[in-house]
């Protein structure tokens, strides 16, 4: 038995809500490189030295920045690969999902790079990128469970 697949013209919300996460990781990678320069961490260290923080809050706010782009990292496969199932039978929810992710981690990682990691839910940023990243697992899951009745 074979299923065939049709994509619709609505592929193009997914995709641009998947390139939407390219301008994402730039914009936090500017936000790190700067910390970085002005916390005077060099390269290869990854974060700044429990001390180094301590005792600089231009430090503190590069772990704090930096740990906001890793974090986005860590999720970043489960997105676009969440999106790209889920835009076989849903392209429309699963273009708003990862976009309201996207937007929803601007906020997050504009709170955390404060150098307060209480700040990273800022304006709810956190837990509306979570409810989105749940969404998308879910959404994707049922895509497949689906196909694979058909």
């Amino acid at each position: 038995m074979s299923t065939g697949i049709v994509l619709s013209k609505d592929i193009v919300y997914p995709a641009a809500a998947i390139v939407s996460t390219f301008w994402l990781t730039f914009f936090q990678t500017v936000k790190v490189g700067r910390a970085r320069k002005r916390a005077g961490i060099a390269y290869p260290q990854l974060y700044a030295e429990k001390a180094e923080a301590a005792a600089s809050k231009e430090a503190a706010i590069f772990n704090c920045t930096q740990r906001a782009h890793q974090n986005t990292l860590e999720y970043l496969p489960i997105i676009l690969s969440g999106t790209l199932v889920m835009s076989l039978k849903y392209p429309v929810a699963a273009a708003c999902m990862c976009g309201v992710w996207s937007l929803s981690r601007f906020i997050y990682t504009i709170g955390y790079s404060t150098g307060d990691p209480t700040r990273r839910n800022f304006l709810g940023g956190a837990m509306i990128g979570t409810f989105n990243w749940l969404g998308l697992v879910f959404g994707s899951t049922w895509t497949i469970i689906s196909l694979l009745r058909a």
